[in-house]
């Protein structure tokens, strides 16, 4: 089945749109497989997203976050894990939203784990509630890495390591 991801801002306005196809659900997540299907790549300091790479996204109705699992479009090797601190997603039918917050964590393949995009969380105009749930979300993906909880169990376990 074909299920389209809307990412929006944290206002709720649309941002990006993409599909990809369902994995697996239950009733407060899904589990989907798409392609990072941007013109170009992107290079960032700790991580290439290329063009075609396979990801693995895990969205959730009741939880603050958003898991991506990446995997390279040659071979398919794991590059690592991108994820998204939002508001709870909306799973509509065959229609997934998540407003983001600027907040991320990239985890790459041998544990180690950055924190992004702080001063952009910080500069929004978010009440304390979402503040307070967003960094909550943070700590608690953290604390999925480092038990080596599901999908976070292919990190080697005598790899804990963290930055940024």
């Amino acid at each position: 089945m074909t299920i389209t991801v809307i990412k929006n801002d944290h206002t709720g306005r649309e941002v990006w749109r993409y599909t990809g196809q369902v994995l697996a659900r239950g009733t407060t997540w899904v589990q989907l497989e798409a392609r990072f299907e941007r013109a170009q790549d992107v290079i960032t300091p700790y991580h290439t997203f290329r063009r075609g790479d396979r990801f693995v996204e895990w969205f959730f109705s009741d939880r603050w976050y958003n898991i991506f699992e990446m995997h390279d479009a040659d071979d398919d090797h794991l590059t690592g894990w991108y994820c998204n601190v939002t508001r709870p997603a909306r799973l509509d039918g065959d229609v997934v939203r998540a407003d983001d917050l600027a907040l991320d964590l990239f985890i790459a393949p041998d544990g180690t784990i950055t924190v992004l995009d702080e001063d952009e969380f910080a500069a929004l105009p978010l009440d304390e509630t979402t503040r307070a749930q967003a960094r909550q979300a943070l700590r608690e993906l953290q604390e999925m890495v480092a038990a080596r909880h599901p999908p976070f169990d292919a990190i080697p376990s005598h790899q804990p390591a963290e930055s940024g």
